[in-house]
């Protein structure tokens, strides 16, 4: 993150004595990435954030690729899948390499358990639904078309509210962060960025809670689940400040660019991470020369694999898709608009078009669970009449 925020009571400094009512030393924990040099928050709390009672493996989480890979063209009708009622417990795989993952997931229900990725940060998508995501840093309204973004190892749970909830979550083996061109030397966001601080929300202060009992953590690292059951509640933090900490940011709020002709696809970077880009398609004026071509050309992938998740079923370029399409159009081939696209594209003067890319720099595995939605004729369909 890109600034510092503060919640809470704190000491004067780090690193010295805070007591509770009752004259208890308070605990400092650091909760951060990169060791002691990345973005980091220190949190202090009640009781000992280390207080483990009992661990228990969970569930391995391996996936499973189809078995032979065939560079063409893909669509997957992510939203017929059918996925159970935990937002983190049933989130089902649809692509991924060893950078970056793309998953979905429709929940029905909250957790009676807490969550930690250990293991990546999260970008999660919201196609559909509101509510809140608590951690210790306190409770982040969320709702459709919502990046929400969670760095890794900080603990939270989902608390649903209007429905349905339809999640696209995109989990980062590392940080995802800004494009370095929105930022000056100091961190913040230009006047030439899309976007800027005041459109990112942040978590709304929640009183600790003071609880004893067992509380489930579930902890996502090495591909598989561990189960840690904690004495205190875990969100009995008195107070915290740093740069790390989860965020919310809606694909409504950034300002696409417009030009006299065609802008290529860099123009629409949210975010950025190890080894892959997100890109963020909204509604917007089209390119206003007289003669301009709005729909973009036919270009290679070179060095990409580029992954479109639909989240309207109005794309300038593409045709045949519905609300939660996804789209796979892999290095090794070109791609463009479907057609009689490109000319319909003449002289129009508006999309409402609404899509999150994600480009990725190796190939990405396709999984056995996206086949039985796959539209397999979609390879055919720039075929000229």
């Amino acid at each position: 993150m890109p600034y510092y925020l503060r919640r809470g009571t704190l000491p004067r400094k780090r690193h010295v004595v805070l007591r509770g009512s009752s004259g208890q030393l308070l605990p400092e924990e650091l909760v951060g990435n990169k060791g002691f040099t990345g973005p980091s928050s220190l949190l202090h709390h009640l009781h000992m954030p280390t207080d483990v009672r009992q661990v228990r493996a969970f569930r391995s989480l391996s996936w499973q690729a189809e078995a032979e890979r065939l560079v063409q063209h893909r669509h997957f009708f992510s939203h017929r899948i059918a996925t159970g009622p935990s937002p983190v417990l049933d989130r089902v795989p649809l692509l991924w390499n060893g950078d970056v993952a793309m998953q979905v997931v429709a929940p029905k229900r909250e957790d009676d358990f807490f969550f930690r990725n250990a293991e990546g940060d999260e970008v999660v998508f919201v196609a559909e639904g509101e509510g809140f995501l608590d951690s210790h840093f306190g409770a982040l309204a969320f709702r459709g078309g919502d990046y929400v973004v969670i760095p890794r190892g900080i603990l939270h749970r989902w608390r649903l509210a209007t429905g349905p909830h339809r999640f696209l979550v995109i989990e980062s083996r590392g940080e995802v962060r800004y494009p370095k061109r929105y930022l000056n030397e100091a961190g913040q966001f230009t006047e030439n960025a899309p976007f800027s601080e005041r459109d990112l929300r942040v978590p709304e202060w929640v009183e600790p809670v003071d609880a004893k009992g067992e509380f489930r953590v579930l902890v996502k690292n090495h591909d598989r689940l561990t189960e840690l059951v904690y004495a205190w509640h875990p969100f009995d933090v008195v107070g915290w400040d740093g740069c790390y900490y989860p965020h919310a940011f809606s694909i409504h709020d950034f300002e696409p660019r417009v030009a006299r002709i065609h802008l290529p696809p860099p123009v629409h970077q949210t975010y950025e991470g190890d080894g892959f880009v997100i890109c963020s398609f909204c509604p917007r004026p089209f390119d206003f020369d007289p003669e301009a071509v709005p729909a973009p050309y036919a270009h290679q992938n070179v060095m990409t694999d580029e992954v479109l998740y639909y989240a309207s079923a109005e794309f300038m370029s593409r045709k045949g898709i519905e609300l939660g399409s996804v789209t796979l159009h892999p290095d090794g081939l070109p791609h463009g608009p479907q057609p009689g696209r490109t000319e319909a594209s003449i002289g129009a003067k508006w999309t409402n078009e609404l899509a999150v890319m994600l480009d990725t720099f190796r190939p990405l595995h396709v999984s056995q669970a996206v086949l039985a939605v796959e539209d397999e004729g979609y390879w055919r369909s720039w075929q000229e009449e």
